[in-house]
């Protein structure tokens, strides 16, 4: 479906029924199919939106901000009626500044692979972003994205949809992995302190693109957060049992 906003047209999705209805937001050069998985715990209706430049969504004639990000991210819920959030990465980060701009909007929020908060990215981070852009300026995003996920998944049929469909949409984000690295979520740190929703913070050990301290931090920062953290970066695929519940939980 497409949905009319001000900034411009946005896909979403909208499965199960009833309430609470709680809003998914995929990562950069992510999808709404990427986001599906966490969802499966999750009771009521569950809304994905695909931010600009992703999916069938418009595409902006400039790399977005996080602000703009955010705009995307409330337009759906509004429309939805949204009062829980999930974000990835950069969707982590769009929501992160919803938050605090709109501290009483969600009852319940959880960042996925928090990525920045209002310092820039570690420089091992920024190196390995400026590899993902060397990659789809020698249009070798392919082989990028398949070092993001386990070895033993990357030959499944989801291993290899994943690979060609994250490497489709980062192809034609290039603009926005520079901006990237010179972004941060949020202005001031202190400005957390106003989001009062019972947080769930999900990091990992070892991932090349979210430092595990950025996870650690913002759990600390936040006044009802709680942290976990897995032990190895490709979580997603090898403990997708154990993430699933963890925020099926959390949201239940």
């Amino acid at each position: 479906m497409l949905l009319a906003a001000p900034q411009g047209e946005l896909e979403y999705a909208v499965a199960g029924v009833g309430r609470p209805v709680t809003i998914f937001a995929h990562g950069l050069g992510g999808s709404i199919g990427q986001t599906r998985p966490l969802a499966s715990g999750v009771p009521g209706s569950r809304a994905f939106l695909h931010f600009r430049g992703h999916g069938a969504s418009f595409r902006p004639r400039s790399a977005p901000s996080y602000a703009d990000l955010a705009a995307d991210l409330a337009a759906v819920a509004d429309h939805v009626d949204a009062t829980r959030a999930l974000g990835v990465s950069m969707g982590a980060a769009a929501l992160l500044h919803l938050a605090t701009a709109e501290p009483d909007r969600f009852d319940r929020l959880v960042f996925v692979l928090p990525a920045v908060i209002d310092e820039l990215r570690s420089e091992p981070v920024r190196r390995r972003l400026a590899q993902l852009q060397a990659a789809i300026a020698t249009g070798a995003t392919e082989e990028f994205v398949r070092e993001e996920i386990p070895p033993q998944a990357r030959e499944t049929g989801a291993g290899q949809e994943y690979i060609r469909s994250r490497a489709a949409t980062l192809a034609t984000l290039g603009d926005a992995v520079a901006a990237t690295a010179s972004a941060v979520a949020v202005p001031d740190r202190t400005l957390l302190g106003k989001v009062g929703a019972p947080s769930l913070v999900i990091g990992a050990v070892g991932d090349p693109l979210h430092d595990v301290a950025v996870a650690e931090e913002l759990a600390g920062l936040l006044p009802a957060a709680r942290l976990h953290v897995f032990p190895d970066a490709g979580f997603v695929w090898t403990r997708r049992a154990e993430l699933r519940s963890l925020i099926g939980g959390f949201l239940s």
